[in-house]
């Protein structure tokens, strides 16, 4: 009868350095770490078949082109966070309408004057995308998904005497600091500022409940709809962003340069641990599922793979980094 009650025994200081250690375990099994896990296998079976020197320059290569995965994973991951059902599928249409809004701008009033245009477009369509399924209602796999057939249609218009980027912005975007690629540089930059943005202002801790749960988090005060626009707003930016650096590595803005980023970017955000029923965002792993990707991708064109057996074995790779990461919890 004199036993203690199970709440009290918890609340113990001899009970608390075991949830102390228990957590710390949970962080040794979260999900990102799969993801480099991943990564880092992959470049040792590059390292063994190709040798060290043609391993580091896949991954030098990585930090170029995988970084446009981290890109549009980021802006990604955000949409997905703010709650089920959540995503955006208009990320290759504005990519290229973005991209060649800004080269246009650029050839005019100069780069700044162009980022500036990209980014604005960028915005703007997040805007539409979220007006579509907020005021009509639309489920946000339809609203995005149509609208990016209109941004192909007027990308299309604009891609009439597409100019090249100027030669300042080339050389900067395939240049590199210390032996950093600088596109890696500003993609770094980007993911501390929505990791900050995340973790440690109030809009971060807004939109993880709105993710958790839209109607407790608006009887707790999170103005939740403009938090959903916000994040939509978000997406097209850094979509518009990923356009421009990625016109200006590759010498032009085309129509199509942006198609292969579409399931990319929803395949890094769910490999790197993002919750994808919304409320947990986590933006290293997004480094760690593009890295393993592009690694993964450079390694069967090395080997010659035909496009049936690379899309097969991509497909099993991806498979079982997700299992991998959720398999404890499933069992």
């Amino acid at each position: 009868m004199n036993q203690p009650s199970p709440l009290r025994s918890a609340a113990s200081p001899a009970a608390e350095p075991q949830v102390t250690l228990g957590g710390r375990l949970r962080n040794l099994r979260a999900p990102w770490a799969w993801s480099f896990v991943g990564a880092i296998g992959v470049g040792m079976v590059t390292a063994s078949v190709f040798g060290l020197s043609i391993a580091g320059n896949v991954v030098l290569t990585a930090l170029v082109f995988g970084v446009f995965m981290v890109l549009v994973g980021l802006g990604q991951m955000l949409v997905i966070t703010s709650g089920p059902g959540n995503i955006d599928l208009s990320v290759p249409s504005v990519i290229a309408l973005a991209g060649m809004i800004g080269v246009h701008v650029m050839a005019a009033a100069g780069i700044f004057a162009g980022f500036a245009a990209a980014l604005a477009a960028g915005v703007a369509v997040g805007l539409a995308n979220y007006l579509l399924i907020r005021v009509l209602r639309i489920p946000p796999i339809i609203a995005t998904l149509s609208s990016s057939f209109i941004i192909q249609s007027v990308a299309i218009t604009q891609s009439r005497g597409m100019n090249a980027p100027p030669a300042a912005l080339e050389a900067f975007a395939n240049g590199r600091l210390l032996g950093i690629p600088h596109l890696a540089l500003i993609a770094l930059v980007l993911s501390v500022a929505i990791a900050v943005l995340l973790h440690l202002t109030v809009f971060g801790r807004g939109l993880s409940a709105v993710g958790q749960n839209p109607r407790a988090a608006w009887l707790a005060g999170v103005r939740v709809e403009a938090t959903r626009c916000k994040v939509y707003m978000l997406s097209g930016a850094i979509a518009a962003l990923t356009g421009v650096l990625l016109a200006a590595v590759s010498g032009g803005a085309t129509l199509d340069m942006g198609v292969e980023y579409m399931l990319i970017s929803i395949a890094v955000v769910v490999i790197g641990g993002t919750q994808v029923t919304g409320g947990r965002a986590t933006v290293i792993g997004v480094w760690g599922a593009s890295m393993f990707l592009f690694l993964t991708n450079a390694v069967f064109n090395a080997l010659g793979a035909g496009a049936g057996v690379r899309s097969i074995a991509y497909g099993l790779l991806i498979i079982f980094v997700v299992v991998a990461a959720g398999g404890r919890s499933a069992r």
